[in-house]
C-alpha cells in the first residue's frame, strides 16, 4: 500500500515538474503583424521592437519609445493635466476617451515633455497609436502647442514622433483648427531658431501629416511606415483607385524628395543627439576643435609627376574635366569633413540625385555641403543624370542652404556640371525660375558661400550654386557660359571650331583668375585623379578654414553685403 502511494506521489511530482518546464521551455509569444509568425516577445523587445523573422517593426508604447531614445529616468511630462473636450457634443465620444485612458495608461493620444538624450536636454513628444489611433483633437493639439511655445522660451530643440490616423472625427471643425494651430506654433519656434525633427512611424497621415509632421527642419521616417494625407482605404473609397506596392511608404517618400532620410531604430538615439549638437547655436564661423598645420608635403609619386607635367590648352582641359574619371565633390569632402550626412529632396516631387547636399563637420565646426555630381561609372552617370539637374535638384540644393541661413551654418559648393538639364521635364517644373530663385537668394544669404569649381561648369546650370562669397576653381578646371560647340555653332555656324572656340572663350582657371571673375586656383598637383584627391582635399581644407576666419567676426548682413559687392564689380 505504501509503495502504491509512493508511485503516486512520484507521478503527481513529475507531472508538475513537466508542467513547470514546459512554462519555461515556451516562451511568451507574440504575432508579427506583418509575416504572421509568432515570434518570442523577448528577442523582439531586446531588438527594439523589430521582427527578428522578417525585420518589419511593431509599434511602440509611449512608454517603451521615452526609454529607447532618452537617457534614463530624464523624462519630465508635461500638461499631463488637461480637462476633457467635447465641443460638439457626441454622444458616447466621452466614455470612449475614458476608455482609452484606462486601456492605454495615458491621458491622451500625445504624450511630450523634457528629456535629456545623451546629455542633451531636448523636448519629445510621442504619439501612441492605441490612443484613438492616435487622432489629434483640442486636448492633443494644445499639448502640442503649449510644449512648443515652452520649448521656443526656453530654446530647446522639439522632436515628435508621429503617428496618426488624422483629425479626431467626434471634434469635427475644432479637430481641423488643431492643424493650423499647431503649425503656428512650431513657426514661431522655427523663427526662433531652433530645431525641430518630425520623426514619422507607422502610421502617419491625415491632418497630422498636412501639418505638425511635415514641418521640421529635417524630416526622417521608420523603415516601411505609412506615410500620407489620404490613407490607402480613404483614397480606394473616395475614387476607387488602388495604389502601388510601396506608395506612400517611408522609402517611397525619400525617393520622392518629401523626408530626408530613414532612421532604424538601433541609430535613432545617436541620430537625435548628433542633430542637436550639430544645430546648436554657434557664434563665429571659425569653430574648429584643432589647430591645422598652414602646410604639408604631398607624396613623391606626386612630386615625380609634377616634374614632368606639361600645361594644358583650355581645349584639353574640358576634356579631362567631362572624364568620368574626375574626382567629384563628395571624393573631396572625405578629406576635407569629418563626417557628412545626406539630407535628401525638394520637399516637393524629387529627390534629384545630380545633386547632392547635407551636413558636414570640418575640425567640428559645423557647414552645409552641397555637390553637383556626374557619376564614377556608366551606371550611375545615368542615375545622376550625367550631373545634370533638374529644378527639383535646386530646390533642393536652395533648399539645403536656407536650412544653413537658418541655423548659421556656413555653405560650400561644388560645381561639376555641363549645365542644367534641358528637356521636357525641365521645362515643366520651371527650370528657367529654378535658376533664376537660387541666384536671388543665394545673393542675400547671411552665411558664408564659398563655390569651388571642380569640373565643368557649365552656363547658368553652374552659377545656380556658384555665387559666394568667394569662387576658387580646380587648375583645370572649366566655367563658360555654354559649350565651346555650342559658342562655335551660334557664333560661327561651325561646331567643328569648338577647340578654337575654348581658346577665345578664356574658360580656364588662370584666365578667370586674370578677368577676377575667381578669387584663387587650386593645385591639382599633376591632374585630379584617385592619387592627388587626398593632397587636393587637404589643401582645400587649410584654405576653407582660412576663408571661414575671414568672417567670423562679421555680422550676417555684411556677410551678405560682401557678396552683393563681389558680384556688383563684375
Amino acid at each position: 500500500m505504501l509503495f502504491i502511494k509512493k508511485k503516486a506521489r512520484d507521478e503527481e511530482m513529475k507531472a508538475a515538474r513537466l508542467v513547470n518546464e514546459d512554462k519555461v521551455d515556451k516562451p511568451e509569444t507574440i504575432k508579427c503583424p506583418k509575416c504572421g509568425k509568432e515570434v518570442d516577445k523577448q528577442r523582439v523587445v531586446k531588438a527594439k521592437y523589430i521582427c527578428y523573422e522578417c525585420g518589419s517593426y511593431f509599434r511602440v508604447k509611449t512608454k517603451n519609445r521615452i526609454k529607447m531614445v532618452t537617457d534614463s529616468k530624464t523624462f519630465e511630462p508635461w500638461f499631463e493635466d488637461m480637462p476633457k473636450s467635447n465641443p460638439l457634443g457626441t454622444e458616447g465620444y466621452e466614455d470612449k476617451v475614458a476608455a482609452a485612458q484606462e486601456k492605454t495608461g495615458l491621458s491622451e493620444a500625445v504624450t511630450i515633455g523634457k528629456a535629456l538624450v545623451n546629455g542633451e536636454p531636448c523636448v519629445i513628444g510621442v504619439c501612441d497609436a492605441r490612443f484613438l489611433m492616435s487622432s489629434m483633437g483640442y486636448v492633443v493639439g494644445e499639448k502640442i502647442v503649449r510644449a512648443v511655445e515652452r520649448a521656443t522660451k526656453e530654446e530647446l530643440p522639439v522632436f515628435m514622433f508621429c503617428c496618426s490616423g488624422g483629425a479626431r472625427m467626434q471634434e469635427g471643425i475644432i479637430s481641423l483648427m488643431q492643424m493650423a494651430k499647431t503649425s503656428a506654433a512650431f513657426k514661431k519656434h522655427s523663427e526662433a531658431g531652433l530645431l525641430y525633427v518630425p520623426i514619422l512611424t507607422d502610421p502617419t497621415t491625415g491632418g497630422v501629416t498636412a501639418s505638425f509632421a511635415m514641418l521640421g527642419d529635417i524630416i526622417l521616417g521608420e523603415p516601411d511606415a505609412l506615410i500620407g494625407f489620404a490613407g490607402p482605404r480613404v483614397i480606394k473609397q473616395t475614387i476607387g483607385q488602388e495604389l502601388p506596392e510601396g506608395f506612400q511608404r517611408a522609402e517611397f517618400l525619400v525617393e520622392h524628395g518629401i523626408i530626408d532620410g530613414i532612421v532604424t531604430r538601433d541609430k535613432l538615439k545617436d541620430t537625435m543627439y548628433r542633430l542637436i549638437v550639430t544645430h546648436k547655436k554657434q557664434k563665429g564661423y571659425a569653430n574648429f576643435n584643432t589647430i591645422e598645420a598652414d602646410k604639408f608635403d604631398i607624396s613623391e609619386v606626386l612630386k615625380e609627376r609634377l616634374i614632368s607635367y606639361e600645361p594644358k590648352t583650355p581645349w584639353e582641359k574640358l576634356k579631362g574635366a567631362r572624364q568620368m574619371s574626375r574626382p567629384s565633390g563628395m571624393d573631396y569632402v572625405k578629406y576635407i569633413c569629418d563626417d557628412f550626412y545626406e539630407i535628401h529632396g525638394d520637399r516637393t516631387m524629387n529627390d534629384d540625385k545630380a545633386i547632392v547636399g547635407g551636413i558636414g563637420h570640418i575640425d567640428g565646426q559645423p557647414v552645409t555641403i552641397i555637390s553637383q555630381v556626374k557619376g564614377a561609372n556608366s551606371s550611375e552617370c545615368i542615375s545622376r543624370n550625367f550631373g545634370m539637374p533638374l529644378p527639383d535638384g535646386y530646390r533642393k540644393a536652395l533648399r539645403l542652404m536656407k536650412q544653413a541661413e537658418k541655423f548659421g551654418r556656413p555653405i560650400i559648393t561644388f560645381v561639376n556640371t555641363p549645365g542644367a538639364f534641358c528637356g521636357l521635364e525641365a521645362e515643366e517644373r520651371g527650370m528657367g525660375e529654378a535658376i533664376a530663385r537660387n541666384l536671388y537668394e543665394m545673393s542675400a544669404l547671411k552665411v558664408p558661400v564659398l563655390a569651388i569649381l571642380i569640373g565643368e561648369g557649365g552656363s547658368g546650370g553652374a552659377l545656380a550654386l556658384a555665387v559666394g562669397n568667394e569662387v576658387w576653381m580646380l587648375e583645370n578646371a572649366t566655367y563658360s557660359i555654354l559649350s565651346p560647340e555650342g559658342y562655335a555653332s551660334i557664333l560661327w555656324k561651325d561646331s567643328s571650331r569648338a577647340e578654337e572656340a575654348a581658346e577665345v572663350m578664356k574658360i580656364t582657371a588662370q584666365d578667370l583668375e586674370k578677368l577676377k571673375v575667381i578669387e584663387k586656383v587650386i593645385p591639382e598637383y599633376g591632374g585630379a585623379d584617385a592619387a592627388s584627391v587626398p593632397y587636393i582635399g587637404e589643401f582645400l581644407k587649410i584654405n576653407i578654414k582660412e576663408f571661414l576666419k575671414k568672417f567670423d567676426n562679421m555680422s550676417p548682413d555684411e556677410i551678405a553685403e560682401d557678396r552683393y559687392s563681389r558680384f556688383r564689380k563684375m
